[in-house]
């Protein structure tokens, strides 16, 4: 089924993270209309994933709160998830882009009573928790998932638990006949908002990501660290479920490295950095975190929080690109490389390995259906020759939470002038 919605007065924010949704709202608040296309069943991207932000060390649920409240007021942007752009044609001005949109199995009746998880057996990888545990197959996303609705994974569709989820459900909310559609969606600007994704550590090859279960990567951490997490804010082991005292932090893992990214992420310092507070609070008396670097990019106002961590006696700092990482036979990764103050060699054992993993676009600029313009990595470039399509957030540049949001407000900006000009040309 075709649906066609909007006019080319209306902004199309492709990717419902931090940055798609600041820059939804900031063009809806100023009186245009807005479709926002996520491809997860809900908004928040992995801004929802973090535990906490450095440097204050809060929790990013408020800052989610706050514009998950505006949007909700909001009539003006049209929220669209398990949604995924596959085309646009056009020119700047007027775009027609298409959607295609993925069956839910759950309708708007539904009320996140939890009764269809409960009812079913299957379950499946959590993608949330970076698949490190499972989820019913009837699962909310996350506890502040906007829409505040379950849904059911494919894979229980056809079998009898797809039935005890509808059976289970008072309000008539299990639709198992659900079917793919496909949106057009007319739009006179559209806002390229699709974020980053975290650098796959297994091409890193002498680290051993994969093949050694205590080494894991920064944002799986920052899931263990959470108490909504999969083990509850404990910092435990993959391999054996004991508790990890000892961390090991490396830095640039695949960073700044032309055999991997050749650009440097900007957040992993400070990710690590924040990362071993959480190693202190679990383990105040005996807990202890290496930090691996090659230089520390702690710039402007993060600097007191980096001085902060280097006066803990907790933490310890060895300026060293590792070489690479064994297992003994008691699981424990081993890290192999030159301390180069003194240039001394070193073979230490951790309980746990975190590989600060760089950051790279979701969706390279290549991508991007239409002629997109983007530098060596990937990223959207600003260029005439995107016309009205408009980079924001990590889709243009390795970028902090803050930074993103800034990027975002900046494209709406640009994106309410084109929408202005039609307007007025249409006048």
């Amino acid at each position: 089924m075709t649906e066609h919605v909007a006019t080319n007065e209306t902004i199309l924010v492709v990717g419902g993270g931090i940055s798609g949704m600041t820059a939804a709202l900031e063009a809806a608040e100023t009186g245009k209309n807005v479709v926002l296309v996520e491809k997860n069943p809900a908004l928040g991207g992995r801004t929802s994933q973090l535990y906490r932000y450095f440097p204050k060390m809060c929790h990013p649920v408020c800052g989610l709160e706050i514009n998950l409240r505006r949007l909700k007021s909001n009539p003006r942007v049209r929220v669209l998830t398990l949604a995924e752009v596959t085309g646009i044609d056009g020119v700047a001005g007027d775009y027609t882009a298409t959607v295609k949109v993925s069956p839910r199995y759950v309708n708007a009746n539904c009320t996140a009573c939890g009764d269809c998880a409960r009812a079913v057996e299957l379950e499946v990888d959590d993608p949330f928790n970076y698949n490190l545990g499972k989820h019913k197959a009837a699962y909310l996303p996350n506890a502040m998932a906007y829409p505040q609705r379950y849904v059911l994974d494919p894979a229980i569709i056809g079998t009898p638990d797809a039935d005890k989820a509808k059976a289970a459900c008072k309000y008539g909310a299990i639709d198992l006949d659900m079917q793919e559609e496909t949106i057009q969606v007319r739009a006179g600007a559209v806002i390229w908002a699709t974020g980053w994704k975290p650098y796959d550590a297994a091409k890193i090859q002498p680290y051993g990501y994969g093949r050694f279960k205590n080494v894991i990567t920064s944002v799986e951490f920052e899931r263990l660290a959470d108490v909504h997490g999969p083990t509850g804010g404990k910092i435990l082991r993959p391999s054996d479920g004991k508790e990890a005292k000892n961390v090991a932090f490396i830095q640039c893992a695949g960073s700044r490295d032309e055999n991997h990214l050749r650009h440097c992420s900007r957040f992993c310092c400070m990710a690590s950095l924040k990362q071993t507070h959480y190693v202190r609070e679990n383990y105040p008396q005996d807990g202890k975190s290496t930090i691996y670097y090659i230089d520390i990019r702690a710039i402007d106002r993060f600097e007191d929080f980096y001085q902060k961590v280097r006066d803990d006696a907790s933490v310890t700092f060895i300026k060293s690109k590792v070489a690479r990482i064994s297992e003994d036979k008691d699981g424990n990764p081993v890290v192999w490389g030159v301390n180069t103050e003194g240039y001394k060699r070193y073979s230490t054992p951790h309980d746990l390995v975190v590989l600060a993993v760089g950051m790279e676009p979701s969706v390279k600029g290549m991508d991007i259906p239409g002629h997109i313009v983007a530098d060596s990595s990937g990223f959207i470039e600003a260029d005439p020759a995107n016309g009205a399509v408009f980079g924001a957030g990590c889709a243009t540049n390795a970028l902090d939470v803050n930074r993103a949001v800034q990027s975002a407000t900046a494209a709406a900006l640009r994106a309410i002038q084109v929408v202005n000009k039609v307007a007025k040309a249409e006048a």
